[in-house]
C-alpha cells in the first residue's frame, strides 16, 4: 500500500505549512501529494508551487471539479504541469453536486451525470493521447461545438503541445454504486470520499474484479494523539460541513453515502441541524463511530492495529490528511513494516 499526502483546499488563505509537509512526505518516501478545490482556491496552482519545491513525489488533484473547466482546459492544465514536473501528474476529477455546479460555476448540473462524466474523460484522453484531432458528438461535451448558436466554423484540433504522458493516470471521485462501477471501466483509479475498510459492500459489486493496476485511493484523517475523542473532532467538523452543508437538503450525495453506510438517521439529523444554522450541534451529532471507522486516529499502537484492515482490502494508496509531520512519520514507519 502506497502512501499519499492529502492537503485539501485552502480555507481563508494559503497554509504556510503545505510545502513543508510535501517536502517531508517526499523525504519519508510518500508516493504522492494531493490538492483539491471547492469554491475558493483552485487545485492546479498550489500543486504547481509544490512541484517547484519537490523533485520526486507524484502530484495529484483530489479532486479538480469538472464544472470548473471544459475537458480540453483540464487536459491543458494536466499536460502543462506534467511537463513542468517531469511526468509526475495524477489527474483526479469529480463532478461535484448541483448546489456547487449551478450556484458557483453557473452551469446546469447534468441530467445524466454518468454520461457527462464519461464524455469528459473521453475528451481528456483524446487530448492527452494526441492521436487525432479531438472529436466527440457528445450530449454534454461536443467537439467541435455544433449547437443552435454555433457559427459552423469550428474545426477539430489537436493540442499544439505534445503531451509528455499519453497515458497520464485519470482518477475519478465517485460515490454512488453505478458511478463507482463506471469508474472501474473508464478510469485508472477511484478516489473514495469516505472509505470504511469494514464496509466494502457499500460501493456495490464493482470492487470484486478490478482491472490490473487500478488505483483505489481513499483519504483518511491521520492523527497520532493520546485522546481519541479529541483527535476525532476535526473529522467530525469536516463531516458536519459535508453532510450538512455541501449540498441541498433534497440532494446531498455525501449525506446519501453516509446513509448507505448505516447511518441514515444520523445523516438526516446532521442535515437538519446544519441547515437550521445549528452548526455546532450538527458537529456533535456526527457519531464518533462513523468518524472513527473512516479515520486513523489515536495512539501509535491503536493506529497500527487498525491499519491492518486497510491493508487487507482493495486500497492501493492511502491518502493521509495528516496535519503534522509527526503523524506523517509514524504512518510511514508503520506502513513500511
Amino acid at each position: 500500500m502506497r502512501l499519499g499526502l492529502a492537503l485539501g483546499y485552502w480555507g481563508r488563505g494559503p497554509s504556510p505549512d503545505h510545502v513543508r509537509l510535501a517536502q517531508e512526505a517526499e523525504r519519508l518516501g510518500y508516493d504522492s501529494v494531493w490538492t483539491a478545490e471547492s469554491w475558493g482556491s483552485d487545485a492546479f496552482t498550489p500543486l504547481t508551487w509544490i512541484a517547484a519545491h519537490t523533485s520526486r513525489i507524484r502530484l495529484g488533484t483530489a479532486v479538480a471539479q469538472m464544472a470548473a473547466r471544459s475537458p480540453v482546459t483540464t487536459a491543458m492544465h494536466a499536460l502543462t504541469l506534467d511537463h513542468l514536473s517531469g511526468g509526475r501528474v495524477l489527474l483526479g476529477l469529480g463532478l461535484s453536486g448541483p448546489q456547487v455546479v449551478e450556484g458557483w460555476y453557473g452551469r446546469p448540473f447534468p441530467a445524466s451525470p454518468l454520461t457527462a462524466t464519461r464524455e469528459y474523460v473521453d475528451v481528456v484522453r483524446q487530448v492527452l493521447r494526441r492521436e487525432a484531432p479531438v472529436e466527440l458528438a457528445g450530449r454534454f461535451h461536443a467537439h467541435p461545438y455544433r449547437g443552435p448558436d454555433a457559427t459552423g466554423l469550428g474545426k477539430p484540433l489537436k493540442p499544439i503541445t505534445h503531451p509528455l504522458s499519453a497515458d497520464l493516470p485519470v482518477l475519478l471521485g465517485a460515490e454512488g454504486p453505478k458511478n463507482v462501477a463506471q469508474t472501474t471501466r473508464i478510469a485508472d483509479g477511484w478516489l473514495p470520499l469516505y472509505w470504511s475498510p469494514t464496509r466494502p459492500e457499500v460501493y456495490g459489486p464493482a470492487l470484486a474484479e478490478l482491472p490490473e493496476g487500478f488505483m483505489v485511493a481513499p483519504m483518511a484523517q491521520v492523527r497520532v494523539c493520546d485522546d481519541v475523542a479529541e483527535g476525532l473532532l476535526p473529522v467530525k467538523v469536516m463531516l458536519g460541513f459535508y453532510i450538512g452543508g455541501m449540498g441541498h437538503a433534497a440532494r446531498n450525495f455525501h449525506a446519501d453515502l453516509m446513509a448507505r453506510m448505516g447511518y441514515e438517521e444520523e445523516a438526516r439529523r446532521i442535515q437538519r441541524l446544519f441547515l437550521d444554522g445549528r452548526r455546532e450541534e450538527a458537529v456533535r451529532a456526527v457519531p464518533d463511530a462513523f468518524a472513527d471507522e473512516i479515520s486513523l486516529v489515536g495512539p501509535r499502537e491503536r493506529i497500527a492495529e487498525r491499519l491492518e484492515s486497510w491493508r487487507k482490502g482493495p486500497v492501493t494508496d492511502l491518502l493521509a490528511l495528516a496535519p503534522d509531520p509527526h503523524s506523517l512519520r509514524v504512518l510511514a514507519d508503520l506502513v513500511s513494516r
